[in-house]
Parts: C-alpha cells; sequence; structure tokens
C-alpha cells in the first residue's frame, strides 16, 4: 500500500516523526482497533485514532446520548441527545477523517457476539463503565492472544493497562483479584471530572499508536494511575498470578 499526497499532507506532522515516517504511516493505515464504548474514554480515542488514520476502526455502544454524557463526551453536541451514540460517533469520524474505513455496531457486547464482533480486529480498547463487560473483553483477547488496551475513570482519578498477550502478559484479573462492585464505575452518583476522561482516553489512544507502531516502552506489565487533583502520575508493576485465567491458557 502506497501513501498518495493527500495522505502525506494529512499526516505529516507525524510522519516527520523519526519512530515514524512513511513505514510507520503504513502500519497504522494497515491496523485494526476496535472501540469498546463510545462514551467518556471513547470520544477521545476515537476522535485521536481516527485523526492518526488508523485505516480500520470499529466501534461497538448501545447507549443513547443522554445530555448527562455532554459535560464529557467529546464526541456529542446538544443536537445529538437520545441519538445512538455508536452510529452519531461513527459519522462524527468520518467526518474527521474520510480516508479511514469504520464500522458501528449498535448493540451491547456479550459473550454470545464478542468472538464475532471482535474477531477481525488486532487491538481492542476497553471503554466501557462496567467491570462485567471488562472482564468479558480481558477473557476474550486472552484466549485469542489479542493487544488490549483497557482504562477505567471515577471522580478525580484514571486507571490506564495495556495487555500484549501474544507475549507473557499479566491481565486485567491479575489486577483485580476480586470483581469489583460496578458502583466502583458509577459516575452518577459518584461523579467525575470531564478532563480526567479525556486525559485517560488520549493516554489510550496513545498506547494503541505505541503498539501497532511498536516503538518506545510499552506499558504492558504495568498499570499507570492517574490522579488529576495532585496531577500525580504513577506507574505501577503489574505481575502474574499463577491462579489467574491468563496462566490457564
Amino acid at each position: 500500500m502506497k501513501i498518495n499526497i493527500d495522505q502525506i499532507k494529512r499526516y505529516s506532522r507525524q510522519v516527520v516523526l523519526k519512530n515514524i515516517g512513511p513505514i510507520g504511516q503504513k502500519k497504522l493505515l494497515n491496523s485494526s482497533v476496535l472501540v469498546v464504548g463510545a462514551g467518556g474514554l471513547g470520544s477521545p480515542v476515537l476522535i485521536y485514532l481516527s485523526g492518526a488514520g488508523i485505516g480500520n476502526i470499529g466501534i461497538i455502544d448501545h447507549d443513547k446520548v443522554d445530555i448527562s454524557n455532554l459535560q464529557r463526551q467529546i464526541l456529542f453536541e446538544s443536537k445529538d441527545i437520545k441519538k445512538y451514540k455508536a452510529k452519531t460517533a461513527f459519522l462524527r469520524i468520518k467526518k474527521i477523517n474520510p480516508d479511514i474505513k469504520v464500522k458501528y455496531f449498535q448493540k451491547k457486547l456479550s459473550i454470545k457476539n464478542i468472538k464475532k464482533i471482535a474477531k477481525n480486529f488486532e487491538i481492542i480498547v476497553d471503554g466501557s463503565d462496567n467491570f462485567k463487560t471488562k472482564f468479558l473483553i480481558n477473557d476474550y483477547c486472552v484466549k485469542n492472544k489479542k493487544i488490549l488496551v483497557s482504562a477505567a475513570i471515577n471522580k478525580y482519578d484514571g486507571q490506564v493497562f495495556t495487555f500484549n498477550f501474544k507475549k507473557k502478559s499479566p491481565c486485567l484479573r491479575c489486577f483485580f483479584q476480586t470483581t469489583p462492585s460496578n458502583k466502583i464505575l458509577n459516575c452518577e452518583t459518584d461523579g467525575i471530572i470531564g478532563p480526567i476522561a479525556g486525559i485517560t482516553g488520549s493516554i489510550q489512544a496513545n498506547e494503541v499508536l505505541k503498539e501497532v507502531l511498536k516503538i518506545e516502552k510499552s506499558l504492558c506489565g504495568n498499570v499507570l494511575i492517574i490522579n488529576s487533583l495532585d496531577l500525580n502520575f504513577r506507574k505501577i508493576k503489574l505481575n502474574k498470578r499463577k491462579s489467574c485465567v491468563c496462566n490457564k491458557i
């Protein structure tokens, strides 16, 4: 696949980077990423991945836009209230970059459909807001040796994980040794400051680009913990648990 003149102009600010160049841009254009959730995390992820030229993007979300989403879900506008997020996100990022292929799935991810939806994507980005879905994605990626970039946000805090199951990577269950209550991620009752979604989602997008390009040090094997009040970023080593699902496959 050759990069044409328009693409050279569009991606010129990253093509000029020594770790990317034309070869790296081709890798991005040939890559495929599924984004689960088009909300607070999925919005910045989709904006930056489409802008960077990820060639094939999938979006899955079953929710409709609510007025309370607009404080942090930057893909949407007031006119989008009551519209389905997946289709609205699809239309928006196609406007950002008509150069890429985008497919949306207006449904809830489940154990019955995850294989059919995710099988054609190399990297999965978890922007979901509940641990049932997070563990479903985690277990699928472990079993099928996918790269997973997962995150969670609450109040003023964010956590980012990168797992490369093509290697001997720990997984999300190594960090959460017991299943947390979904109340932990409840923005409705706990609240959330908008920029933490943007910060965390942007780091997820950055991790995806690094994994596609295979540049610099991967976050794999660590968890990045962000506190937006103290502006504190901590990277903590994550060890594989012997009894974990990622050691049984």
